[in-house]
């Protein structure tokens, strides 16, 4: 209902503002809104060519594109003019997104097409799992401790194995794995709810754990810090893992208190302490390698574990191939249909996913984002907080909303103040300690058609604010 309601006031306050902006002369053209693509440049006026000055209209007759480009300074947008037609065109700045229809076209190509590949492929695998008994005898292991995390579930459930691979999958930074695993246990967990449109309290927790987006290897931050040229593009490791590891906890915290968790139980202290355990000897291993062993290890570790993965699982399917003679399968056939139960969960989340990101997508085009966003800049740089804080902030509003998004102004921000600054190495902090919480509530609750997200919505927002304010300290601290 809460994420309904959000949807709805996103969607009409936008589409009020462009309506606001076309007739108050802010904008000259809402096309853009419409079919613009992102960086494209925006129409702001058409002349004559003689209505220009004369220095304009001058260097666009010379001009053998009929072209002319206004360089200004750092603090101005540059403008172009083109001439064609009788008519000379005026672009200034480039546009925050895609437009709406590209943005339609986008999602199904760009997105969900590739992730139904995904779907299929790792549903397939967990089909094996499933039959040949592997993800039941993980269920068993480890369900002295989830039994206490989520009190709710039955004791060697397949849904535990499901949410272990999905947490791996996310630790490791592999999300092309992590979101199958993810649905795979939201469908897992949907068959034990008893109210099926309303959010239970296991998937309410299995989804608030995520808001932090805990990940070991940050493989996609280093890669943009190094192509920014920073010079030693591993060295925000540590604070990531730092800001997400007590988002998570916080999230913990939150949920259980709400859920009335027993935090002293021994099993839930042990499996605690052995995942800080993990988390301190990796870091103490990574922290020890030179600039190239840091790179090669991070790029290098979550595609070995994810190639034993799917190893592991075929051998073993082979070797147990027994169990699928048992039940009126082979191994080929039971991967199909898994694959064919993948790609349909590809189609369900499709329209929960497109209604999300058109939703952004006008969000952003029409202004409004990047008018909260300067406000709340100037609130915080009016309280005393740094600049080099200000302007990153950009980078954690917009993370909940599009990872894309803040991608490109975590992009932007290292360029425009370096990868080694405080403003970009805040941002890279912002980026990875974060997860994109209305993509995330979209694909996962709308792949079991729940409609009542319960407190799930807020608590996640409340994490993603945890996780900035520790990321500001933790980076303050550091560097």
């Amino acid at each position: 209902m809460v994420l309904s309601r959000f949807w709805l006031v996103i969607f009409i306050s936008s589409i009020v503002f462009v309506i606001f902006s076309l007739f108050s002369g802010s904008n000259y053209t809402i096309d853009f809104v419409l079919n613009g693509k992102k960086d494209d440049p925006i129409l702001v006026s058409e002349k004559y060519l003689q209505d220009l000055p004369a220095f304009i209209k001058d260097s666009i007759e010379k001009a053998p594109d009929k072209t002319m480009v206004i360089n200004r300074d750092t603090l101005n947008i540059d403008s172009t003019y083109v001439f064609s037609n009788k008519v000379v065109k005026i672009y200034s700045g480039k546009q925050k997104s895609d437009g709406l229809l590209p943005t339609c076209k986008s999602t199904l190509l760009d997105l969900i097409l590739p992730l139904m590949a995904y779907l299929a492929f790792f549903c397939g695998l967990m089909e094996l799992l499933i039959i040949s008994g592997a993800s039941q005898k993980l269920a068993k292991i480890l369900s002295p401790v989830f039994v206490k995390v989520f009190p709710s579930i039955p004791k060697n459930h397949p849904s535990i194995s499901y949410m272990t691979l999905n947490f791996a999958a996310n630790f490791l930074g592999l999300d092309s794995a992590a979101t199958p695993f993810g649905l795979k246990a939201m469908e897992s967990l949907q068959e034990i709810n008893p109210e099926k449109d309303r959010a239970s309290d296991a998937q309410i927790m299995f989804m608030c754990l995520h808001a932090s987006g805990l990940t070991l290897i940050a493989t996609s931050i280093i890669g943009y810090r190094a192509a920014a040229g920073a010079a030693n593009p591993a060295d925000v490791m540590l604070p990531c893992i730092i800001t997400s590891f007590i988002g998570t906890i916080a999230a913990f915290l939150i949920v259980g208190v709400k859920q009335k968790i027993n935090f002293k139980s021994a099993s839930l202290v042990a499996g605690l302490m052995a995942l800080i355990g993990a988390i301190i000897g990796l870091l103490m291993y990574v922290n020890h390698l030179d600039l190239i062993g840091k790179n090669y290890f991070t790029s290098n570790l979550s595609a070995l574990i994810l190639v034993v993965i799917i190893v592991f699982t075929l051998i073993l399917s082979f070797v147990k191939e027994k169990k699928f003679t048992e039940a009126n399968t082979t191994v080929y056939e039971a991967f199909v249909v898994g694959a064919n139960n993948g790609v349909k969960t590809g189609v369900t989340i499709f329209p929960y996913v497109l209604g999300m990101l058109v939703a952004i997508s006008l969000f952003r085009n029409s202004g409004l984002f990047e008018i909260i966003s300067n406000w709340i800049a100037f609130i915080f740089s009016n309280l005393g907080v740094a600049k080099e804080i200000t302007d990153a902030l950009p980078v954690a509003l917009l993370r909940p909303f599009s990872s894309a998004g803040s991608r490109g102004f975590l992009i932007d921000s290292m360029n425009t103040f370096g990868a080694d600054s405080m403003t970009g190495r805040l941002s890279s902090i912002f980026q990875c300690s974060a997860e994109s919480t209305f993509y995330v509530i979209a694909v996962y609750f709308g792949s079991v058609n729940i409609k009542n997200t319960r407190y799930a919505l807020g608590t996640m927002l409340l994490v993603d604010v945890i996780c900035v304010i520790t990321a500001i300290f933790v980076a303050s601290w550091f560097f």
